[in-house]
């Protein structure tokens, strides 16, 4: 079992800009691709997250509600320019209803790519059809996210592992990138799912571009997208979907598709890590 949380940017709205100006940076910086790591393993129970508070720091603490729900406000004594809002301090309590397993789960190894994404090509359950065009993963998340995200993550341990995917479907005209963010405790991947949830611009990992052999085109900039995340208990799943000619129409099969994608992942992660 996993906790899922919406949001989307199609049209695209005033604050897509934000995101498409972070993409672009990174993109200016750098292709996403990332060493090589392996790893093995790793573990979710997510019954635990119903019950781990948010409490959001703004002089004095204030308690946001639950981890899948929370509706922090921002405030500062400094000036921010505007294409650049102060991350917030976001305190997470420990989940008081965890299993009493919960600690020897967590001492697992965390998920790999291979376990994540086993598969190249890709047939769902209503025969649609996906393949999986690159597969890059990293022990330095921040290379794979906005600066606010990481700066949020900063504020608990650092990631243990970022593994990304990108998949397109039979007609090679969609792209879609699932990532797998897992953390070595509770508290920090809760953390993430809340703000990510609350402000999916904001504090989203970046998609990947399609490799030279794939024969496929960059998705252009300022392109609408439509975010997805699910919550394991020490990972959070994302799924950017984006039509790779940059077309804002057929919203409902790109959500569908993007929607789709990220419940597959999902349930590989959930399954090996559940073991």
């Amino acid at each position: 079992m996993s906790f899922g949380d919406q949001g989307m940017s199609y049209g695209p709205p005033d604050p897509y800009a934000q995101w498409v100006a972070e993409r672009e940076r990174i993109r200016r910086r750098r292709r996403i691709r990332f060493a090589a790591a392996s790893a093995a393993g790793g573990v979710l129970v997510a019954t635990v997250v119903a019950g781990a508070a948010v409490l959001y720091a703004d002089g004095d603490e204030k308690e946001a509600g639950a981890a899948g729900a929370p509706v922090p406000s921002t405030t500062s004594s400094e000036p921010v320019p505007s294409s650049r809002r102060p991350v917030p301090s976001v305190v997470i309590e420990s989940p008081s209803g965890a299993p009493s397993s919960l600690p020897s789960l967590l001492k697992r190894p965390i998920v790999t790519p291979e376990q994540a994404f086993p598969e190249k090509d890709v047939r769902l359950a209503d025969g649609t059809a996906y393949e999986r065009v690159d597969l890059a993963t990293t022990t330095d998340c921040a290379h794979g996210m906005s600066v606010q995200l990481a700066e949020l993550i900063e504020q608990g341990e650092e990631c243990a592992q970022l593994t990304s995917a990108l998949f397109t479907d039979a007609e090679r005209r969609s792209q879609v990138t699932v990532t797998v963010l897992s953390f070595r405790k509770v508290e920090d991947a809760s953390r993430v799912f809340a703000m990510a949830s609350m402000d999916p611009v904001t504090y989203q990992v970046v998609s990947l571009d399609p490799p030279p052999e794939a024969g496929m085109p960059t998705v252009p900039p300022g392109s609408a997208g439509v975010f997805r995340r699910l919550m394991t208990v020490r990972s959070v799943v994302f799924a950017n979907g984006q039509w790779g000619d940059g077309a804002e129409t057929d919203e409902a099969a790109i959500t569908k598709q993007t929607t789709d994608l990220l419940e597959y992942v999902n349930k590989r992660v959930v399954a090996r890590e559940d073991g």
